[in-house]
C-alpha cells in the first residue's frame, strides 16, 4: 500500500517555539521510508521564514503558501487526487480549509489534533482551526491523547472514527550520545503561561535548594522578567540536530506538562519520547494515564512537588539512575519510534477506507428522475 498524503500543517520548516515541527518530521520521514509519498503544505509566515531549521527533505516534499487563495488554485489538483489529505490543528484558517478540502477531494480526510486537550477545552468556546461541526466531516480523527478521549469525540462531536496518534521519537535523530555532564537537570520546552508553575516548582525551586547544583532551562519565547536562579542557565533555541547532545549533558531532564494536558490526560509530550529516545531519564509532573505510556519508578520518575525533585537529585545512586533510562529507551524503541506511529496510520487508513466502502454500499441508488429534480 503506497499512498499519496497531503498533509496541511502550521510548520514543518521551523521548530523555534514550534513543537508540531519535530512531530511531523518525524512521522513523514517514517511514511516516506514505508514508499508513501507525502507532501507538506505550510502557511509562508515571518515569524517561521525567519527561524527555519529544514528547507528540503530528501524523500517527501514541503510547499509553502501565501494565503488562503493558494490552496484551491496551486494545490487543488494534487488534493484531489490525493489518497489521504491530513489538516493540523492551529493551521490559519483551518476552518475554511477543512470545508473547501472535505468538499472536494476523492481520497480520505483526517484531521490531526497535535493540542487535543487545548482543542476539547476551547471548541466550544470557538477556535480558528476547528470548529464542532466539521469534525464529523472528517473520515478519520487523530488525537494527541488517548485512554478515553477517542471514544468521547465520536460520542460527544459525532467523529465517524476517532483514534489516538502520540508524537514519537525518530530514532535515527535521537539516541544516546557521548557528552560530560554539565547539569544536574534540565528542560526543553517552549513558554506556555500555565506550563510555567510546573517549570517552577519542580525545577526552579530545586535549583534554589542546590544552589551547588547547575540547571538549564532552553527554549523561545519566555518573558523577559522570569526571575531566573543563578545556577539556572538559559539557552534561547536549539535546534532538532543539537538535542542529543543537550540531553545527553544532562543527568535528568524535566517532563513539565501544560495545564489542559493535565487535566485531561492520557498526553504524552513529544519531549518525553525524545529525551527517553536518548537515554536521559525523565522527571515528570503527573498526569492520568502516564502509566500506560511509561511505568513508573521503572521507566520514568514522578514527582509532585519541590521535595521529590530535590531527593531524586540528591539522593538517587548512578546506578538507579541509568536503570531508569536504559529502560525508558527499551520501551520507547518497543513502542514509541516514528515508524510505530507510521504503521498505526496505514491501520487507521484501511479502518477508515473500508467504513466508507460499507457506507457507500449500504447507500441507496437514486433513480434518474429524482437525480434530474435537484
Amino acid at each position: 500500500m503506497n499512498l499519496t498524503i497531503v498533509v496541511i500543517g502550521l510548520s514543518v520548516t521551523s521548530s523555534w517555539g514550534n513543537g508540531h515541527a519535530t512531530t511531523y518530521r518525524a512521522l513523514i520521514e517514517a511514511l516516506a521510508r514505508r514508499g508513501h509519498h507525502v507532501t507538506f503544505l505550510e502557511r509562508d509566515v515571518p515569524w517561521y521564514r525567519e527561524h527555519r531549521d529544514l528547507t528540503k527533505p530528501s524523500a517527501w516534499t514541503v510547499e509553502l503558501y501565501q494565503s488562503l487563495k493558494d490552496i484551491p488554485l496551486r494545490f487543488g489538483k494534487m488534493i484531489r487526487d490525493a489518497d489521504l489529505v491530513v489538516i493540523g490543528s492551529y493551521v490559519p484558517d483551518g476552518i475554511a480549509i477543512s470545508e473547501w478540502v472535505t468538499t472536494h477531494t476523492g481520497g480520505l480526510t483526517a484531521f490531526y489534533d497535535i493540542d487535543t486537550p487545548v482543542t476539547l477545552a476551547k471548541l466550544d468556546q470557538g477556535l480558528d482551526y476547528l470548529s464542532a461541526a466539521m469534525i464529523p466531516r472528517f473520515d478519520l480523527y487523530l488525537s494527541f491523547a488517548g485512554g478515553p478521549v477517542p471514544d468521547m469525540i465520536e460520542e460527544s462531536y459525532g467523529s465517524p472514527l476517532a483514534r489516538v496518534l502520540y508524537c514519537s521519537a525518530d530514532t535515527d535523530i535521537y539516541a544516546p550520545q557521548r557528552a560530560e555532564k554539565k547539569w544536574a537537570l534540565g528542560y526543553l520546552g517552549t513558554y506556555s503561561e500555565d506550563r510555567q508553575p510546573v517549570l517552577k516548582q519542580l525545577l526552579l525551586s530545586p535549583a534554589r535548594t542546590l544552589s551547588s547544583e547547575q540547571f538549564v532551562v532552553a527554549g523561545a519565547q519566555y518573558p523577559e522578567d522570569v526571575v531566573w536562579p543563578a545556577n539556572v542557565a538559559r539557552i534561547e533555541h536549539l535546534t532538532p540536530k543539537h538535542h542529543p547532545t543537550f540531553y545527553a549533558e544532562q543527568r535528568f531532564t524535566l517532563n513539565a506538562t501544560r495545564a489542559d494536558m493535565r487535566a485531561l490526560g492520557f498526553s504524552p509530550s513529544v519531549r518525553l519520547f525524545e529525551a527517553a529516545a536518548c537515554g536521559t531519564p525523565v522527571i515528570s509532573d503527573r498526569w492520568p494515564g502516564i502509566e500506560t505510556v511509561f511505568e513508573p519508578s521503572r521507566e520514568i520518575l514522578l514527582a509532585s512537588n519541590p521535595r521529590d525533585v530535590v531527593e531524586i537529585l540528591r539522593d538517587m545512586p548512578e546506578d538507579h539512575r541509568r536503570s531508569i533510562a536504559d529502560n525508558a529507551r527499551r520501551r520507547v524503541i518497543a513502542d514509541h519510534t516514528s515508524d510505530h506511529r507510521a504503521r498505526q496510520l496505514e491501520t487507521y487508513y484501511a479502518e477508515a477506507s473500508d467504513r466508507r466502502c460499507r457506507r457507500t454500499a449500504r447507500r441507496p441508488v437514486s433513480r434518474p428522475f429524482q437525480v434530474a429534480e435537484l
